[in-house]
Order: C-alpha cells, then structure tokens, then sequence
C-alpha cells in the first residue's frame, strides 16, 4: 500500500496518520469506550479575573496578614463586640433614671417627693374638691365661731364709736379736750377690737390647722377619710393642740404689737406645730420644738409660702364679702370720709354674713397650705416620701 504522507520533518509532519501507531477517535456509536481524558494536561479556560488558589494577589495598601494581633492599649474596649465564648459575661447596662413628675407616685391629693408652690397651692385645693363636705363643713363651723366672736366685739365697740360721731357732730362747739377724749378713746377701742379679732381668728386658724392635719395624713395616702376618723385622730390630742394655738395666737399677736420682726419670727418658726403635734403625736414642747427645727434653715422659703397663701386668703375675702358690704353703709364711708357712720345691728349682721361665707373657704385653704408644708418639709430633710409610699403600698417607678 502506498503511503502518501510526505518525509518524516516535512511538511506533512504535523498530522500523524494511523500508520504512527496513534488511534484514532472512534466514531460516534461504534461500541468502544471513550478514554478519560486528562485535565492536567489540558486545562479548562478560567473565567477573566480569576486567580489559582495558590497565587498569592498583592494586597492593597494598609492590609495586614492575619496573625497574632498586637495588644490593645489598657482601658480599650471594642465597641459593641460581645465577649468570646467561655469569657466573662457582663450584665446589661441598667437604664438611665429619669426624672419622674410624681416622684415615688401619688395616691393621693400630692405627689410624693419635694414640691414646690404651685404643688402646695394646687395639693389644697385638690383636697377640697376630693373631701368637700368634710373641709367645708369645719371651715363653716370655724367661720361662724369666728364671726360670732368678731359680732360680739363690734357691738362692744359700737358705744365708743356712737360717742365720738356724737362729738364730731358738735362741730365747733366741742372743746379740743373733748375732741382728744373721744379721739383717743374711739381709736383705743378700735384697736382693742382689732387685736382681738386677731387673737381669736389665729387660735381658731391654728385648732383648724390640727384637724386639717389628720385629714390630710389620710388624704396624701389616697385613703378613706370622715368626720370620725380626723375627730378619733385629733381627740386625744385635744388639750396640747388648744394649748399650742393659745400660746402661738397669743405670742405672734404680741409680737406684731411691739414690733413686727418679733411677731413675724413666731408666726413663721411655730407655724408647724399644730401639724407636728397631730400627726407625730408628741407632747405641746416638743411640738414646737420639732417646727422649729423644720423651718430652721428654710425660714424664707416658709415664710413666701404662708405669706402667699394669706395674701390669697384676703384677696379672696375681699371678693367674697364685698357684696355684702354694699348692703351696709360701711361702703359709704370711702366716698365721704368725713361723715362718721355707725353701722347699726342689721349692717354688722350682713358682714358677719359675708364673713362666714368667705371663711367657709379661706380657713380651710389656709391651714391646708400649712399642713402641706410640713409634709414637704419633711420630705425634703427626713425621707418621709419614702415612708409615705411604702405606707400607700406604692411601688416605686422602674425608671428609678
């Protein structure tokens, strides 16, 4: 058989033909098996960009292998990383206190914790409108004793004043010895009255500030309070609590009438001693030994509180029973100072009228406003907003 291939070498040399003792490829279906086929010797075209496994990139700048890494400084703590397994285990971080408008709560008429003026002013008034019948009923009563009282001294004063429009009625026929008697005379006895009025309307106010002492003990806990309950509170304590207001009355209205400082220092440093004496139930020394020492150090901010609240009390007063004082020619008088007017028996009447109604209310607020005050005394340097909570069973807010 002829081989047509050209020389070994030559041109031909590139395809081998089947007498160089290599197969060739079976054709499709012929039965022979297909030999592996080797992919070391002829590897698949990798995808663009990819690398062998073995052959290292360059790394960008700033990389560093990993490895043992370099010691933190002390203190540094990776932020947000949690510990490694088997490492200690950190409790979560307790939330933040915030400030809280109740502080450990309020069950009842104020809040428990240190309060400011509107505090006090709006926890009285709160107090009225929850136990109105039981507040307003004993202002009533002290009202009425107080107007009572203030009638009896107006008509004994009435004489005096008869005599002197009398004397002024004389006009020139008068002797100036005259004139001075009934001048001097008149005016004594206005003031008599006057000082009086005073004495009896601060005993009263400081016996109401008692009561309203073992209404608000029970009313600050958010609790059921009556007639017998502040009366079962206070009974006991009946004779300390009159002597403490007669001595207080007496010493702040003696002090005004010798020198005001005096009189202002009484009125503010005893002023928590009725509370004291209700509701730590202690003896009449130790009472105003305890309001002495709450008020020590906080004498203005006591002293701007009651004040505001007796300015209150006036203003409202003023409101209160100047209707009644159209209907009596008292009104006149500031229209005509030089007309001396007697009021008769129907015109101190229609003032006591007015002076009940107004004192319904004022007495009451009055003493709240003090009673409060002690309370927040109390708070403020003796804790007893803890002790109140735990008293009303209130727990305290999970924000603190």
């Amino acid at each position: 058989m002829t081989n047509t291939g050209g020389a070994p070498g030559g041109e031909g040399a590139d395809t081998p033909t089947p007498s160089q003792g290599i197969p060739q490829a079976p054709a499709p279906g012929s039965g022979e098996p297909k030999p592996p086929e080797d992919h070391a010797e002829s590897p698949a075209t990798p995808p663009r960009g990819w690398q062998a496994p073995d052959t290292q990139a360059t790394p960008p700048s700033g990389w560093q292998a990993p490895g043992p890494q370099a010691a933190p400084p002390p203190g540094w703590q990776a932020p947000n990383q949690p510990p490694p397994y088997g490492g200690p285990q950190y409790a979560p971080q307790p939330p933040q206190p915030r400030w809280n408008p109740h502080g450990l709560g309020k069950p009842g008429v104020i809040a428990l914790r240190p309060l400011n003026i509107g505090d006090i002013l709006d926890g009285a008034i709160t107090a009225i409108r929850r136990h109105p019948l039981l507040i307003l009923g004993i202002g009533a009563v002290m009202a009425v004793i107080t107007a009572a009282i203030t009638f009896v001294l107006q008509k004994y004063a009435m004489a005096e004043l008869q005599g002197f429009a009398s004397t002024v009625q004389l006009g020139p026929a008068a002797t100036e010895a005259e004139l001075r008697n009934a001048l001097f005379g008149t005016f004594g006895d206005v003031f008599l009255v006057l000082i009086s009025s005073i004495l009896i309307s601060t005993l009263l106010l400081t016996v109401t500030t008692g009561l309203m002492a073992a209404v608000m003990g029970r009313a600050a806990l958010g609790r059921e309070v009556t007639l017998g309950i502040a009366w079962r509170e206070v009974q006991p304590r009946l004779l300390p609590l009159l002597g403490v207001a007669f001595v207080y009355a007496l010493l702040s209205t003696i002090g005004v009438m010798l020198c005001i400082v005096p009189g202002v220092l009484v009125w503010v440093f005893w002023a928590l001693a009725a509370p004291a004496l209700v509701l730590e139930r202690g003896t009449f020394r130790q009472a105003l030994a305890r309001s002495v020492k709450l008020v020590g150090g906080a004498f203005w901010r006591v002293f701007g509180i009651l004040l505001l609240a007796r300015i209150i009390e006036s203003f409202f007063e003023e409101i209160i029973q100047l209707p009644f004082a159209l209907g009596t020619g008292l009104f006149g008088q500031m229209f005509n100072p030089g007309k001396v007017t007697v009021p008769d028996t129907g015109d101190l009447l229609l003032q006591s009228a007015g002076q009940i109604v107004s004192g319904t209310i004022a007495i009451p607020f009055v003493a709240l406003v003090t009673v409060i005050v002690y309370l927040d005394q109390r708070m403020r340097r003796e804790g007893m907003d803890i002790e109140l909570a735990r008293a009303a069973g209130v727990q305290p807010p999970q924000a603190w």
